[in-house]
């Protein structure tokens, strides 16, 4: 499915909502400009393949840009706004866009961008608070420029496909490249043509999307809900207590959250947490980084057993899924495989026996899809073994109902006296005390042990960093894990370099110790 035919049935019936300004888009409306968008690419050149770049904060017009390029055969890849000019320009340059797509409140950003001759289209989406007079001279009004085009699809509609980047967490950001099938738009390859019923999404669904749409799982969720006839919510912004206020004035239905988000939420006052009703809430989804043990108990103890999570990779390259029943009998673990295999490797290609780590690989299944990093074919062979399985450098290990645990990324591991260990866990710890807000660990040098274990916390309140706080969270991690796993240190910080999506910039805390250019990068 796609929006037309939501159009034609029911064209009032809202798309999407911003949140919390209320903003909505119809079907009707949603559909007439994503064609009036379709239209102004194919008439300036743009054909099957070619591909545009969306560098835009949360807003009304997202959708209908990403949908001009679903339904025109295209490639497109949004772009982190938190980046910097040289970041942005990085992306621009290598995922060779033709046409940008850019909101002007990031207009001062774009403004130090020599952009490349190759993007001659360069469309800037007005805030309302902005007047198009007020655009950047590199970039034409949007409205202005596509409402000179029909409201009518093109003659042929084929389907697109967004083009990710990695998260840049552990160096470059590689484009994730799948092959595009010239085939009717309504037809969704791989995965995505099981979100209807993997998340029972209809007409019916309520979805709250609280993250980026920069990010994969945010936006291909909201265009799985689009192609099925359900409603967006878009926070235009994360904040816990927006966030619980919107389930319960919207009714929303269906949401997808990041642990950290799961932590904002619980730190809030428990006054303020019973204020908010979210019985409508039928199913929420979790992914993109690990979730403490503790801190998904306290979920489920707050909203019932509706709670599912996923692990898999913006790759595409396999899954595991596990509901709250099943997480209740196998804490900690991320699921079953989910229409596709896997293998847990050690480093000579071998299976490691059940209950030992390994490096987490997948076998294609039904389901999964043939990718390639753009550009980069040396990263692209890295990435897979002799047998064509796949992995993004994950460790974990089976139990033996078959659930996969991860430990760790391989190459976030701590070496500390020729100990392997794995900072999740004390992280996974740290982030349960009542006294912080977010903790990174890692391993910094060290001129007998090769490394040991350090933490960066985020205090609930930077008044209380200090050396009390710190021996105070030494002793807490000392009473709950092995003490070569502990951080024999820790530094305090008012924000950890966290993207909205859970991803930590860990390497950006490492390079304070390693150096930047001696760092390793992780």
């Amino acid at each position: 499915m796609w929006p037309q035919p939501h159009a034609e049935r029911d064209p009032s019936h809202a798309a999407l909502i911003c949140s919390p300004s209320g903003e909505v888009v119809t079907y009707q409306e949603l559909d007439q400009r994503s064609n009036q968008l379709a239209n102004l690419f194919y008439d300036r050149g743009i054909r099957f393949g070619d591909h545009v770049a969306i560098y835009m904060t949360n807003n009304a017009h997202y959708l209908s840009v990403a949908w001009a390029a679903q339904r025109s055969g295209i490639y497109f890849t949004p772009i982190n706004f938190h980046f910097n000019a040289e970041e942005v320009a990085y992306i621009l340059d290598d995922c060779d866009a033709q046409a940008l797509i850019v909101s002007s409140d990031l207009e001062k950003t774009i403004a130090d961008i020599e952009l490349p001759e190759k993007v001659s289209i360069r469309l800037m989406v007005t805030n309302k608070a902005k007047s198009p007079k007020e655009s950047s001279s590199q970039f034409e009004d949007f409205d202005s420029a596509v409402s000179a085009y029909p409201t009518t699809p093109l003659a042929e509609e084929l389907e697109g496909h967004a083009m990710m980047y990695s998260s840049g967490t552990t160096g470059r950001p590689k484009g994730i490249r799948y092959q595009l099938e010239r085939k009717p738009v309504g037809n969704p390859t791989g995965g995505l043509a099981g979100f209807q019923t993997t998340y029972n999404i209809n007409e019916e669904t309520i979805y709250l999307s609280p993250a980026p749409l920069y990010h994969s799982a945010p936006l291909q969720f909201s265009i799985a809900v689009t192609r099925c006839g359900g409603t967006v919510v878009m926070s235009e912004h994360f904040d816990a207590e927006e966030c619980l206020a919107s389930i319960g004035r919207c009714k929303i239905t269906h949401a997808q959250f990041v642990p950290t988000m799961f932590v904002r939420m619980l730190k809030l006052p428990a006054s303020v947490r019973d204020r908010y009703d979210v019985s409508s809430l039928q199913m929420v989804i979790h992914a993109a980084a690990p979730c403490p043990v503790e801190i998904k108990r306290r979920m489920i103890e707050w909203w019932g057993p509706i709670i599912t999570e996923y692990y898999a990779a913006t790759e595409g390259m396999g899954s595991t899924m596990i509901t709250s029943e099943e997480w209740l009998a196998h804490p900690g673990s991320v699921g079953r495989p989910f229409f596709s295999n896997l293998h847990l490797l050690d480093e000579d290609n071998n299976e490691v026996p059940q209950g030992e780590a390994g490096v987490v690989y997948f076998e294609p299944g039904e389901r999964t899809m043939d990718f390639a990093y753009h550009k980069d074919p040396e990263k692209t062979a890295e990435g897979r073994n002799q047998q064509g399985w796949s992995t993004v450098g994950d460790i974990g290990y089976l139990d033996a109902d078959g659930y996969l645990y991860l430990t760790d990324r391989r190459d976030f591991m701590i070496v500390s006296g020729g100990v392997n260990i794995y900072p999740q866990e004390a992280e996974n710890l740290l982030i349960t005390h009542d006294f912080v807000m977010d903790a990174a660990v890692f391993g910094i040098p060290d001129t007998e042990m090769g490394e040991r274990v350090h933490a960066v916390v985020q205090p609930i309140d930077m008044a209380l960093a200090g050396p009390d706080l710190e021996q105070t969270l030494i002793e807490f991690c000392r009473e709950n894990l092995a003490h070569y796993k502990c951080p024999v240190a820790i530094d305090f910080d008012a924000e950890l370099p966290r993207q909205p999506t859970g991803k930590l910039y860990k390497r950006l805390l490492r390079d304070r110790y390693w150096g930047n250019s001696e760092s390793r990068i992780v």
